[in-house]
């Protein structure tokens, strides 16, 4: 009787290893193919970094050991700093101005009746959707100087001195069109996340503010907004990211031109490393352009965890 029981309970205790062992098994290949995407090209890049590699070692091999000779390069050259400057600006920028909209809307859809929510997310769906090389070209054309669509009807509401005018000559001008395209392909998604979180806000906590005389701009900052909190901080920090690393629609539309006016921190690094060849100090330009933003969403995460404390 013992036997079988002592059987019957390293039988079970089988099993349960078995069904502990198996969830790590069916993610072990995403687990790999992130690893393989993600990790290794950021650790060769963090290598790259500390070595003299030039076009001669990518083609011969055989780096050197630089130490942090290229770092203090970087750090010690002002064009650094003022690229860096202008990449924390765009990013402010854009990232305000899409958190701003997204919210607008998606407290419009809210709103909105049921033919009407369809609409208008089945327009950010397909916005979403864009391929963000088309969106970049449309965009150039619209803002051409000779046929473009934007100089035609600035010139027929009466700004004749927009006729042949060339937005991308001017580093201002450029700057603001590209504001406006990474905010264009940007609040699709964060208004249909913030919309997604809205509709699991009770009802009941909107009727009670209702009934208390509370206005749509009180009921946000009152409710939706704290409820909503966690929500808005992740969308903010995806954002971050999304236009921290912007390069195509960068350098497909200025290249960083007009001048230095729109080189943000990975134009720069592609610049070094393709036209100057040093792979070296474009790695370290990226490497810190990554330290950069995990620094400025652990500052976020951290005020955002002593403001929930405090609440």
């Amino acid at each position: 009787m013992r036997r079988s029981s002592g059987r019957a309970a390293a039988a079970q205790g089988g099993a349960r290893r078995r069904r502990t062992f198996w969830p790590y098994l069916l993610i072990a290949p995403t687990l790999l193919a992130t690893a393989y995407l993600l990790v290794y090209p950021l650790l060769r890049n963090v290598i790259i970094s500390f070595q003299h590699f030039g076009l001669a070692q990518l083609i011969r091999g055989g780096a050197g050991f630089a130490g942090f000779a290229n770092y203090g390069a970087v750090l010690s050259d002002p064009e650094f700093w003022s690229v860096t400057r202008r990449t924390l600006l765009f990013t402010a920028v854009n990232v305000g101005l899409i958190m701003v909209l997204s919210t607008v809307v998606a407290l419009l859809v809210m709103r909105l009746g049921r033919v009407m929510r369809l609409v208008v997310l089945g327009g950010l769906v397909l916005t979403w959707a864009t391929p963000m090389i088309a969106a970049t070209t449309v965009f150039q054309w619209m803002f051409s100087s000779q046929l473009g669509v934007v100089n035609w009807v600035l010139v027929r509401l009466g700004f004749a001195s927009f006729r042949g005018h060339a937005w991308f000559a001017d580093g201002p001008q450029t700057f603001a069109i590209l504001v406006a395209l990474i905010v264009w392909q940007s609040v699709p998604f964060a208004a249909l996340t913030l919309y997604a979180a809205m509709t699991t806000v009770p009802h009941e906590l909107y009727e009670a503010a209702r009934i208390d005389g509370a206005g749509g701009l009180r009921s946000f900052r009152s409710i939706t907004f704290p409820v909503l909190r966690p929500m808005f901080g992740l969308v903010t920090c995806l954002e971050v990211i999304w236009v921290g690393k912007a390069f195509v629609q960068i350098w497909v539309i200025s290249g960083g031109g007009p001048g230095r006016a729109t080189t943000t921190l990975p134009v720069y690094a592609y610049q070094v490393a393709q036209s100057l060849h040093r792979y070296d100090v474009g790695a370290v330009v990226s490497v810190l352009m990554v330290l950069l933003l995990v620094f400025a969403l652990l500052f976020y995460f951290r005020h955002m965890f002593r403001e929930e404390a405090a609440a």
